[in-house]
């Protein structure tokens, strides 16, 4: 019990002690030992690496799980040691709800067909998906995780250390500075009566300041060192992100070039279908194509030729017009139509002898021939 309460008030003294000190730094009234200036530059780059590193750290996160929920989740089971279950991706789960769709609608109806080739696709997207994250994971975000919890607590550690055996080198210096003062106070002003006394008193106070010093100085030393080389392995550290960095950046890329080469295949397989079962997005295409005469089509008559219909001399009818929301963007493919944007309200009216795949759209005073397809007539 003695010997918890003498440690106990010895831990007190020392806090006390370098509290003192501490503010007396603060205050102007004491001196600072000073680190040169390359241990200051290490520890500058030490803290920049460690701010970048965390960001950098945060937002993969965001990148990789954008969910904050999963990812909260997900660091319960790594705190837990648990392993955290398989997750569905979204791409995989909107592949089997539109498999599911086109049971439910008919596999054999155009929209159906369509359903499954796309959800076949989409659940690839999702499985490429997957595995990007989780090679992402182990290659750039763990390692930056661990220089966070590991090197960089261990540095932190040994950096408060040093500091802590700062304060009390510069109090051991306090003390032999007010030691020698008292000393040479007493030389010029001496007591005759009790001279040899205080004197030696004065000198042996001198003397264990002195060796309190020469013993703090070797322990910072010591530390200094120890903190030193722990700060010049960042550079290591660079070194090992640096390539993290690029086995993640050759993960995206795969990543990508998959996604890139399943939707080629999937337009190829769309492209494949008849026109009239095509969704709209991908009839822009055939529309163009009718639009434009090429060697086979000539002589061949377009619903949508412009000798037809001559759009400058159409005018809108008394009653008949109606309001519209545009579905989808379309380019027009000559001066007969009008290009449209996506989510716009135009007025549409149909002429006598017009094809009924077609309209008559008006934006203001823009007039031109629009596909009924790209369009939500309203009421």
């Amino acid at each position: 019990m003695d010997f918890n309460v003498k440690k106990l008030a010895s831990g007190a003294g020392l806090f006390f002690t370098r509290a003192v000190q501490f503010t007396e730094e603060k205050l102007g009234q004491a001196e600072k030992t000073e680190l040169d200036a390359h241990f200051e530059n290490l520890m500058s780059r030490a803290d920049c690496t460690k701010h970048w590193t965390e960001k950098i750290f945060r937002q993969t996160e965001v990148l990789l799980q954008p969910n904050p929920s999963a990812r909260i989740e997900e660091f319960f089971y790594e705190k837990l040691d648990m392993k955290a279950p398989s997750r569905v991706t979204n791409g995989e789960l909107l592949g089997q709800y539109m498999e599911d769709a086109a049971k439910e609608f008919g596999s054999e109806t155009p929209y159906g067909n369509t359903l499954i080739k796309v959800g076949e696709c989409e659940r690839r997207l999702g499985a490429a998906e997957r595995e990007f994250l989780q090679t992402s994971a182990i290659s750039f975000l763990t390692p930056l995780r661990n220089f966070l919890e590991g090197d960089w607590r261990t540095i932190s550690k040994e950096r408060r250390l040093l500091e802590n055996l700062r304060l009390d080198l510069d109090a051991c210096k306090t003390r032999l500075k007010k030691a020698k003062l008292a000393e040479a106070k007493a030389a010029m002003a001496p007591d005759f009566q009790e001279t040899r006394p205080r004197n030696y008193v004065l000198s042996a106070s001198a003397s264990a300041a002195e060796h309190e010093l020469r013993v703090a100085q070797t322990e910072f030393d010591r530390q200094a060192e120890v903190t030193r080389l722990l700060l010049e392995g960042i550079s290591s550290t660079h070194v090992n992100h640096l390539r993290c960095l690029n086995e993640f950046v050759e993960a995206q890329a795969a990543y990508y070039k998959q996604c890139h080469f399943h939707m080629q295949e999937l337009q190829k397989e769309l492209g494949s279908l008849p026109t009239k079962l095509l969704p709209n997005a991908f009839a822009l295409n055939s529309t163009h194509a009718m639009a434009t005469p090429g060697p086979a089509s000539e002589g061949i008559t377009s619903p949508v030729e412009t000798d037809t219909l001559k759009i400058e001399e159409v005018q809108a009818p008394a009653t008949g017009t109606r309001k519209a929301k545009v579905l989808y963007d379309y380019d027009a493919a000559d001066s007969s139509e009008l290009s449209l944007l996506a989510d716009e309200l135009i007025t549409v009216y149909t002429v006598p002898g017009m094809d009924s795949d077609w309209l008559i759209g008006e934006r203001g005073n823009q007039k031109g021939k629009v596909p009924v397809t790209y369009l939500e007539l309203l009421s």
